[in-house]
């Protein structure tokens, strides 16, 4: 049997060869394996979000970064999140009074210190012994909106008691009516204000995690044993749910009768995460739906090699205001969330940047990132001349 040490060599000789490092470069910054990396040692050391990029590498299992750091296919669409960004600058003004800047929103009739929400990511205890309960305390005490995961370490009455006040809840549909019915009700009982389902995820195929086969990895087997029902049915969120007659969570049955009956089913704040063309926007008004978060599943889902920077404007376009949109994918910078919300977005979700934080530094380096984050949007508001988020319009872009 071959050593972690074997598997770790194999594994960087693989990334060398491939187009994924391409990719991943383009996306994650400090992302060559044959650097000589200096890891900050503590989060008031970080300059940007990519300093955390390093330390989350080193501190987690091969298997749990591979997890973390790959998409799908060679990673294209991991690359054109990123890319997206360049592909559109900004025309700033001068000679405004920029000493008071104002980066509040209100969600939902909810108000939150800045547009930078925690996005939905599963089974955070791979990062850091408190998972997503530091992440939590971390949301809260930077008034940040989080979306808790179905797949969480914990189940979402535990998050939401650490945190203090609810999260929203993605749920993962799946293709029994009466285990999805039992998650929405277990998220209404939590206090949850929106349920955000996840409607990109039919099928992936992620080719780096294929190369660590739970049945064959020693990695992976000290901690999954495979099987289904083992996976799933020991999340904290499908406590007391009947699972044995799932084959997996990926619905494949999802279309727009679903929608409308998950509409009737509860009268919590509805959101589809996933959608990326004004066909489904308008679709997803149609169907009563209260509002959208334009996303590819951070280039985990799809390869369509097209980043959700460039899929936003048609969404918005097609909105036209009647609901909330948010977007994640590939935002790293202040400057990311200012384009988006120029083109018409109400909030930014990011993902890996605050896993990153939260591998390396538990709930201090998640703050971190947020503070980081939230201080050069402030910061590219100054440069812009925008005081308030309101002022942040689609003036401000050169495409």
């Amino acid at each position: 049997m071959h050593s972690i040490d074997t598997s770790r060599r194999s594994f960087l000789r693989y990334i060398a060869s491939s187009p994924l490092l391409g990719a991943m470069s383009s996306a994650f910054g400090q992302f060559d394996y044959t650097a000589s990396d200096t890891p900050i040692l503590d989060p008031s050391e970080a300059v940007n979000v990519f300093d955390f990029e390093p330390v989350a590498r080193q501190n987690l299992s091969l298997a749990h970064y591979t997890y973390l750091a790959s998409g799908v296919d060679d990673g294209s669409t991991i690359a054109a999140n990123r890319a997206g960004f360049d592909k559109i600058a900004l025309r700033v003004r001068r000679l405004v009074d920029v000493r008071t800047i104002d980066t509040g929103i209100e969600l939902f009739g909810t108000p939150h210190a800045c547009p930078i929400v925690i996005a939905p990511c599963g089974t955070q205890k791979a990062f850091h012994q408190e998972g997503e309960l530091a992440t939590a305390r971390a949301s809260r005490s930077r008034d940040c909106l989080q979306i808790l995961s179905t797949v969480s370490s914990y189940s979402v009455d535990d998050v939401n008691e650490t945190r203090g006040t609810p999260t929203w809840f993605q749920l993962y549909a799946t293709e029994e009516w009466s285990v999805t019915e039992q998650l929405i009700r277990r998220a209404e009982r939590a206090g949850c204000p929106a349920i955000a389902v996840t409607v990109d995820l039919p099928a992936s195929n992620r080719e780096a995690l294929r190369r660590f086969r739970r049945d064959s990895n020693e990695e992976c087997r000290a901690c999954h044993v495979p099987g289904f029902e083992n996976s799933i049915g020991r999340r904290p969120n499908f406590n007391g749910i009947d699972t044995s007659t799932l084959s997996a969570t990926r619905a494949r049955n999802l279309d727009w009768t679903f929608v409308e009956r998950l509409r009737e089913l509860t009268s919590t704040r509805l959101l589809l995460k996933g959608v990326v063309t004004a066909d489904d926007a308008a679709l997803a008004i149609e169907h009563g739906v209260d509002g959208l978060i334009v996303s590819n599943h951070g280039g985990r889902a799809e390869n369509s090699g097209r980043g959700t920077i460039e899929s936003l404007p048609e969404v918005v376009d097609s909105v036209r205001g009647r609901v909330p949109i948010l977007v994640d994918g590939g935002f790293r910078r202040g400057v990311d969330v200012f384009k988006a919300l120029a083109i018409g977005a109400d909030a930014v979700c990011i993902g890996r940047p605050y896993l990153w934080g939260l591998s390396a530094f538990g709930q201090q380096g998640v703050e971190t990132v947020l503070d980081l984050l939230r201080s050069e949007l402030v910061m590219m508001m100054q440069q812009a001349g925008t005081t308030s988020l309101a002022a942040i319009n689609s003036n401000y872009l050169v495409r």
